[in-house]
């Protein structure tokens, strides 16, 4: 009898140590909305989680009584103590309008920063002020994190104003952007993966001491047919601004464009703003193509532009049509320049943030040239989980919205940011290449990094410039001899609450540059362009006739634009040896 109860006991103990637990429920706002990408923060094994597309959650745990904290932008925080067996119904309240408690968002960590710009007008256009990313030491500061995201509005602005005859504003290069344009090196991911990574470790042509690492992320192909339907909201700016070929008729032509390679299954609605706010066209089927390019060919411009009214109407009419399971996206299309309302980027990042929780994503279109408004419209794309682009003719409206309609509207992965461990041991000194941080954001103690999203298919290009160090290992360092740095690439799937990661780790694989593929080649013309725009203190030894003698010797002459960029060049340094400077004076 002894010996039974003994072994009662020890089984009970033993299910009571390995017991799973399943913690259900669903997070809403005041008046019952739900919240998408809440964090849940599990106390008994400290990890984190996120609310799905609809609120709602599941969190395994060994745990009956467990504990968890939930965190939205936007909102207070709230902790609970919670019994397994038990639906979670948690309601989060929104922080008061008038209490600024908003986190300013970092595009990159490092350990530390250069001198900033000192403006940011160019006539009456507006860009972020930019602090460019200084060197660091790897004995002091080994790690670095930035956001990973597929961006590419800066690459057609920074052509807009070379084919115009103009220099370029400072603050309007964006390096990572410039590469992005161009899904250099993309490697589709082995089957089942959601992301790929490679490493080239290379000499720097700008400078003999110097060398490059090369770090190519590619997100998988999605297969068009197969994945879950759509429901578009095109938000269109019709207010007078946008009275100019290259502004509302550009968009008119791209939209129909777009329209005519969506499915049956899609829905599309569309809602201005200019003088008023209006549902143009309710939730119409992908079938109804015609009817849906008539309703945008009978698109005019007129009137002032209530921007904020124009969101708030967009994200409610897409939570009207919301497809579970489907990718609810707002398209913004507009030249940024917000006149009623709340206007300024801070009042409208505040608006997106607490609206980003309802699992929309919202892709911004830029257009227009003399009051375009870049500071505003990225703002939108990085607070409200999208991806921006700049429109500058009929060609780019069609490469965004139908030759990369999936690299644009569907995404792989929320979220992705990349943290960077370099070997003290192998490397002296870093610099992260562009993803460079705003001003204000650098000030602020309270700023956080703030991951991106990736659409399918897309190839990102992230580089460093390097100090090397002798190689020196001990037998107990953590690094292979061979290692460089340690990566790991963090990221979330659609409709997942949990956090993935990919690691990976970059070999000592150096190459002469001569010797690395042309794709790597281009990248590092386009960073040394960039860096010539910016007047960049790390590139003085660069020349415009080393930015063009590498491009062509790269190009690859059945790609219309990376032989379009040689074109660029040549008019870039007439530019700006005619004007005897290397950077805009505004």
């Amino acid at each position: 009898m002894q010996k039974f109860f003994l072994t009662t006991l020890f089984l009970i103990l033993c299910f009571s140590l390995t017991a799973q637990y399943y913690i259900r429920g669903e997070v809403k706002d005041e008046k019952n909305q739900p919240l998408q990408n809440v964090k849940i923060y599990l106390h008994s094994n400290r990890l984190l989680y996120f609310s799905g597309n609809t609120g709602g959650f599941g969190i395994l745990t060994s745990k009956f009584f467990d504990s968890l904290t939930f965190n939205a932008d936007g909102y207070e925080p709230k902790s609970i103590s919670v019994k397994a067996d038990t639906y979670q119904e948690i309601n989060l309240k929104m922080l008061f309008p008038n209490t600024n408690l908003q986190k300013q968002t970092l595009i990159s960590i490092s350990g530390s920063t250069s001198n900033y710009n000192t403006q940011n007008l160019f006539g009456n256009e507006s860009y972020s002020l930019l602090v460019e990313n200084n060197f660091i030491t790897a004995d002091k500061f080994p790690a670095t994190t930035f956001s990973v995201r597929a961006d590419k509005a800066s690459y057609t602005n920074i052509r807009r104003f070379i084919n115009q005859k103009s220099t370029v504003p400072i603050d309007a290069v964006r390096i990572e952007e410039m590469l992005n344009y161009f899904n250099l090196n993309y490697k589709e991911p082995a089957e089942n993966k959601t992301f790929n990574i490679e490493s080239q470790l290379t000499s720097c042509p700008w400078n003999n001491d110097h060398q490059l690492l090369f770090i190519n992320v590619s997100a998988k192909k999605l297969n068009f047919e197969n994945v879950a339907p759509g429901n578009f909201v095109f938000l269109i700016d019709v207010s007078g601004s946008m009275d100019l070929p290259n502004r509302l008729p550009l968009l008119k032509a791209s939209f129909q464009s777009l329209v005519k390679n969506l499915r049956d299954k899609d829905t599309i609605s569309i809602v201005t703003y200019g003088g008023s706010v209006g549902i143009w066209l309710p939730p119409t089927s992908g079938a109804e193509k015609q009817k849906i390019i008539k309703a945008i060919e009978e698109l005019d411009a007129a009137g002032d532009t209530p921007g904020e009214a124009g969101l708030r109407a967009a994200y409610k009419l897409a939570k009207s049509s919301f497809i579970k399971g489907g990718n609810n996206r707002i398209i913004l299309a507009t030249d940024g320049d917000f006149n009623v309302g709340q206007t300024t980027e801070k009042e409208l990042e505040e608006l997106i943030t607490k609206e980003r929780q309802s699992g929309i994503y919202l892709t911004c279109l830029g257009v227009g040239m003399g009051n375009y408004k870049d500071s505003k419209i990225e703002a939108l794309a990085k607070r409200g989980n999208g991806n921006f682009a700049y429109l500058d003719d009929i060609k780019e409206g069609e490469k965004i919205l139908v030759k990369e309609l999936m690299q644009t509207l569907y995404t792989v992965a929320n979220d992705v940011t990349m943290n960077i461990q370099f070997n003290p041991d192998m490397v002296k000194e870093y610099r992260l290449i562009g993803y460079d941080n705003k001003k204000n954001v650098i000030t602020d103690p309270a700023s956080t990094l703030e991951g991106g999203e990736i659409g399918s298919a897309n190839g990102i290009t992230a580089m460093f410039e390097i100090v090397p160090k002798e190689n020196n290992l001990l037998e107990e360092d953590p690094f292979s001899k061979d290692s460089i740095a340690a990566i790991k690439l963090n990221f979330r799937l659609p409709d997942d609450s949990s956090q993935n990661s990919y690691e990976y780790t970059c070999t000592n694989n150096y190459k002469d540059f001569q010797k690395i593929n042309n794709d790597l080649k281009f990248a590092t013309s386009l960073t040394m362009f960039g860096l010539l725009l910016k007047g960049s203190k790390y590139a003085s030894s660069a020349s415009w006739n080393d930015v063009e003698k590498i491009a062509k010797a790269s190009v690859n002459a059945d790609d219309y634009l990376q032989n379009e960029f040689i074109t660029i060049v040549e008019n870039a340094k007439k530019i700006y040896l005619k004007k005897g400077k290397r950077k805009s004076k505004y």
